[in-house]
């Protein structure tokens, strides 16, 4: 798919009125969009290899665990400096996940779905009963080193890291890898028909993946300076993730930013009203009603919306 000088404009309008936000909100709203970021960060990452090639993964905070519990060990246990830790916990994300996941993607359909959230099941008893000197057992870690503190500098580093995850997977999503990829959701026999190696590609969108996820749990775990596993391993993490990229409109890079924040102001704006796990009832309501009415997400409603615009104008 070709590149137009409006998809850049588009992007650095983005971009600019994001970087102005801090002048437009409140502290409070600010603290909201960074979790926001983060959630991008990580329906992103999911998108890679679930929205394009259709292999469903419902244990994904599996690879978010293993880079977010690398540097918080590192950096807590021995003295690492977050410069090094960081990288460190991208690579052990990407070896790591590669090592269990390879055999698994050998799998198809529900099978794959079922061993990936197997696999996030099992890190969570591991980092509870292993070595928990190290990992700190059910209780977790607390007192990390942080990247930055207060609302501001938090909003700045985890918008330049959405950012630069979703710009750099959306120039790697048009290029032919990229609808190679997308080609494997709609038919992958077709694909292997055409001479492309099925398995490398899937490989790569797992390493991609991976690489994203490891960065964006390690980076997140030193936004927040603790860690602890039943947050980190909770079904609803799991369910939040892949519902961001699905209503905001899967395969799409910018639908997973959008089902992102949709879902995190949905989820706070509730939270007066329905304090507990409730809530959670709701916005799956909501995304269920959302997800009928348009299966390609919100993404494609604007779209749409836009392409109406244009005509009548």
């Amino acid at each position: 798919m070709g590149l137009r000088w409006y998809h850049f404009v588009a992007w650095a309008g983005f971009v600019g009125f994001m970087f102005l936000l801090p002048e437009l909100v409140s502290k409070g709203t600010l603290r909201i969009i960074i979790f926001a970021n983060f959630l991008a960060v990580f329906a992103i990452s999911w998108d890679v290899l679930s929205g394009r090639t259709g292999y469903v993964s419902f244990g994904h905070p599996f690879l978010i665990g293993i880079g977010a519990y690398t540097t918080a060990i590192l950096t807590k246990r021995f003295d690492f400096p977050l410069e090094l830790s960081i990288p460190i916990a991208v690579g052990v994300t990407m070896i790591g996940g590669l090592i269990v996941v390879l055999p698994a993607l050998r799998i198809k359909g529900s099978y794959f779905a079922l061993i990936t959230l197997a696999y996030m099941e099992l890190i969570y008893q591991l980092v509870q009963v292993v070595r928990p000197d190290l990992t700190g057992g059910t209780r977790g870690m607390s007192g990390l080193p942080t990247l930055t503190r207060g609302a501001v500098n938090g909003y700045y580093m985890s918008l330049t890291l959405m950012v630069i995850v979703a710009f750099s997977v959306w120039l790697v999503m048009r290029t032919r890898i990229g609808t190679a990829l997308s080609a494997i959701g709609m038919n992958e026999e077709a694909v292997k028909g055409s001479g492309l190696s099925v398995t490398r590609l899937k490989l790569f969108a797992f390493l991609l993946s991976a690489m994203i996820a490891g960065l964006g749990g390690a980076m997140y775990v030193h936004y927040l300076g603790s860690i602890a596993p039943r947050a980190l391993f909770d079904i609803n993490f799991v369910f939040t993730i892949i519902v961001a990229a699905l209503i905001g409109g899967a395969s799409t890079t910018i639908g997973p930013i959008i089902g992102a924040f949709f879902l995190t102001f949905l989820l706070e704006y509730l939270r007066p009203y329905l304090p507990g796990a409730e809530r959670y009832f709701i916005y799956g309501g909501v995304a269920l009603l959302l997800y009928m009415y348009q299966p390609k997400g919100i993404y494609e409603i604007i779209n749409q919306s836009w392409i109406k615009v244009r005509a009548r104008s």
